[in-house]
């Protein structure tokens, strides 16, 4: 086979309407290419978002030239393969017209032998108008739709388009068009690979590996499949002579078993190393290669174990028979502008996630499949993928057309994404079982469209994804008890979302009174930092309630959500930078408080994946990593609430009770000193226990009750701290008996030393008082701590290292004066 990418031809940008024409890329975007051109301003600075609708009003059309070399035109078949086009689109060859396209989801294959040219050839792609389309939709009696999801645009249903493109309730309405993926002329003859299927079976520590390939003719020949594993002798079968007239083989027509030698087992991020094994298979006849395909995977067994107890139905996923308790977040487009996505803001992503922990991240249903990049890095840094299909909170009319692209939509996504090692679930939708139960203005809808929803999610859909992969656990939607519209919301079975802590207005205290099996989706709002704020402010612009902050805060009342919050729980900041701190240390504190509760009912509950990773454009929302890059308070508190191994305090009215969750894979011996203790920074009294946690277990250590030691003091000033010595790490907790904004807190003394090492900047910090919630941060740079967002207290001084290789961005730093200049330093007493 021969590939040219036509991604690396010359390419234009014109607008139908008036002629003008721009240098493009592709991919590509009108947004980008418009931005690149200086004809536009850009959309995420200040309120210009809501200047560009007229854009997405208008056609435009993206044209490459191009020229062909004489072996490409001498094989039998040329075919033009589409991976991505957002989204209404009309292809044209040479003036001739070979199809349209409404789905940016899918893969389109065109064969175009007959229209090619010797010389120039012209590509045309005639992109219209979403919103005409959406304003133009005429739905079919008894089927009108009168739903649009928060803080999107009306009409995202209609198109199998990016829901969030239009919008959502954390990011901008860009409803672009363009080339979202490559375009390439793959030119074959006789015969090729059409796809590739593997199995694996794992029997008492030995593996075998199983490839299936499925081969598509033009003219049938007998040829030799050879595959090639790492490590592992090269593995080949002749095929039969085919029928006359056949097109394609069947599955299990060329099934080859490989036995694999020593077998490296594949684990998630925590548990074990992440060895992924080359696989090549090629078609031969003697020494004519005719195609060739080549995959990483991984040597694992994933299952959804669902066993049913005393409360109801688990829900838990197993790798390689060890149960594990799945922690990380839902993660979003990453940018607004599609054609911007991936590179090494992707890679840094993914490597973000793993650092502080992570082993699962849910793909969520309201954006795009994510890239086989995306995939190639989960599976290198051994995090499971939930993948959601692209449904999420929407009523869809389930016309011949509609279920005919979605099918195809769903057959080309999982055919591409079911090798990879990280993939863990199938998912229906994102929230949309939940609507038809028990949301107002959703569930009135029609019976003919509920009727659409049970068709497309409980027969069309998951029949598509068991052919195309019988490999991998399917899940109606999240949130679910299974389908049925059967309690979708149990907390006893399936998974849950929880938002009453957030929407709800609830205390943090709150998630404990909750029991989830697995809770998919849960969230808490902040404000980026400052440097963040500055890309898309001017000076005046910088107050919470000012129109450019509000328009950057897609949530209804958002902004008053979390001064509602900082006014239960802190003091009012006393500027803006300072409201922006607290703002990401309260989010930080409600995330905490929810994952050490469940992670203390590990067993019962097995898995907490936060809302939400990352944002496509600089703003308020639920994200830990902001858009670029820079982690926030929640992102570091994660890097200690999903260690493996996690020491927590619980406090209960006057009660505190020390715990440590472990998700290793050996027990741990757990050495505690609580210390009741003044703000002041005195020492009052303290309590010595030891205990020994098993692995994938739970230690609770002895509940005490303080309420004799509080008589006659003032518990404004007393601060309870749990000093943990497990497996040779010293970790220190704190609680306190009354809300942060009551706290009689001293102003501390707080002294830093900065040290240059050879590879890092060492910062040390000690305090005469109860000191809570220290963060770094670089005035104009940025730099991942290796820790941050802790509390110190008087006699325990800490240690905090920049590496000099991870500082990037704006400024240089050239030594310690330098990066003592940069040092921002934030506590709590500061802020108000």
């Amino acid at each position: 086979m021969i590939i040219t990418d036509l991604c690396l031809e010359k390419w234009t940008l014109r607008d139908v309407e008036s002629g003008r024409t721009w240098k493009a890329e592709a991919p590509g975007s009108v947004l980008s290419v418009l931005l690149e051109a200086g004809e536009i301003q850009d959309p995420f600075f200040r309120e210009n978002e809501k200047g560009l609708r007229e854009i997405f009003e208008k056609d435009y059309e993206f044209i490459c030239h191009f020229s062909l070399r004489g072996d490409v035109l001498q094989e039998e078949t040329q075919e033009m393969v589409f991976y991505g086009l957002d989204t209404i689109c009309e292809i044209r060859l040479n003036g001739e017209r070979l199809g349209r396209t409404r789905n940016m989801h899918r893969t389109y294959r065109y064969l175009v032998r007959d229209k090619l040219r010797m010389g120039d050839n012209e590509l045309l792609l005639h992109f219209s108008s979403p919103l005409k389309y959406i304003s133009e939709y005429k739905p079919a009696e008894g089927k009108e739709v009168k739903w649009a999801p928060s803080g999107a645009m009306y009409g995202g249903h209609l198109l199998r388009k990016s829901h969030s493109s239009f919008g959502w309730d954390w990011g901008p309405q860009l409803p672009d068009m363009g080339i979202f993926r490559e375009i390439r002329l793959e030119a074959w003859s006789k015969v090729k690979l059409k796809e590739v299927f593997f199995y694996q079976e794992h029997i008492e520590g030995n593996v075998t590996l199983f490839v299936d390939p499925i081969l598509e003719y033009t003219d049938p020949i007998p040829v030799e499949i050879v595959v090639s594993v790492t490590d592992e002798p090269a593995s080949a079968v002749m095929t039969r002579m085919p029928d006359p007239g056949t097109v394609c083989t069947v599955k299990g027509e060329n099934e080859i078993g490989i036995p694999i030698r020593d077998p490296k087992l594949w684990w998630p991020n925590g548990c074990g190393k992440h060895p992924l094994y080359d696989v090549k298979v090629e078609l031969r006849k003697a020494d004519k290669v005719y195609d060739e395909k080549k995959f990483r995977i991984g040597l694992r067994t994933i299952e959804l174990i669902r066993e049913k107890d005393a409360r109801g139905e688990g829900f838990c996923f197993a790798v390689n028979g060890r149960r594990i308790f799945a922690m990380g977040a839902n993660i979003i487009p990453e940018d607004a502008v599609y054609s911007r996505i991936g590179g090494e803001k992707q890679r840094q992503l993914v490597a973000d996630a793993a650092a502080a922990h992570f082993n699962c991240l849910r793909a969520w249903g309201g954006g795009y499949y994510p890239s086989d990049a995306f995939y190639d890095l989960c599976d290198e840094y051994g995090i499971l993928v939930w993948q959601d299909l692209m449904f999420a909170c929407n009523i869809y009319e389930l016309t011949p057309s509609f279920e005919r692209s979605i099918l195809a939509e769903v057959r080309d996504n999982v055919a591409r994404l079911r090798h990879h090692a990280c993939l863990a679930l199938w998912c229906g939708n994102n929230e949309i079982e939940s609507g038809w139960d028990h949301w107002d203005g959703f569930k009135e809808h029609s019976p003919a469209l509920r009727a659409d929803y049970i068709k497309m999610f409980e027969y069309l859909l998951p029949r598509a994804v068991r052919e195309a992969d019988e490999s991998t656990a399917w899940w109606p939607s999240s949130p679910s008890s299974g389908g049925c519209f059967d309690d979708p919301d149990s907390e006893d079975r399936g998974d849950s979302h929880f938002w009453e802590v957030w929407h709800g207005h609830q205390p943090f205290t709150e998630y404990r009174k909750h029991h989830f099996r697995f809770l998919s989706e849960f969230g808490f709002q902040s404000l980026p930092g400052l440097k963040t704020v500055k890309t898309f402010t001017e000076p005046e612009d910088r107050n919470l309630f000012a129109p450019v902050m509000e328009s950057h805060q897609k949530q209804t009342k958002g902004n008053g959500d979390i001064m509602y919050y900082i006014s239960e729980n802190f003091r009012y900041p006393k500027d803006f930078e300072q409201l922006l701190y607290v703002s990401q240390v309260q989010q930080g504190l409600a995330i905490e408080s929810a994952v050490e509760h469940f992670r203390r009912e590990r067993g019962s509950c097995m898995g907490t994946l936060y809302w939400q990773l990352n944002d496509n454009w600089p703003g308020s929302s639920w994200s830990s990593v902001d858009y670029f890059g820079r982690w926030k308070a929640l992102h570091y508190m994660a890097r200690r609430f999903y260690a493996p191994i996690l020491p927590s305090l619980l406090q209960e009215n006057n009660t505190i009770t020390a715990c440590v969750t472990n998700d290793s894979s050996e027990a741990v011996v757990v050495k505690l000193r609580l210390t009741l203790a003044t703000t002041a920074g005195q020492d009052l009294q303290h309590f010595m226990e030891e205990g020994r946690c098993p692995a994938g277990g739970v230690w609770r250590g002895q509940t005490r009750d303080f309420k004799r030691h509080l008589t006659g003091r003032d518990p404004r000033d007393i601060v309870v701290l749990g000093e943990f010595d497990i497996a040779g790490v010293s970790t220190v907790r704190s609680a306190t008996f009354v809300p942060y904004k009551q706290l009689n807190l001293q102003q501390p003394n707080l002294e830093t030393k900065v040290i240059e090492t050879e590879d890092d900047f060492e910062v040390e910090l000690s305090t005469d008082v109860f000191t809570p919630f220290v963060i770094l941060d670089l005035k104009e740079a940025d730099v991942v701590f290796s820790d941050n967002c802790f509390s110190l207290h008087k006699g325990r001084s800490r240690v905090i290292r920049a590496k000099k290789a991870d500082i990037r961005w704006q400024a240089e730093i050239s030594g310690v004066e330098s990066f003592q200049e940069q040092l921002q330093i934030f506590y709590l007493q500061q802020s108000y």
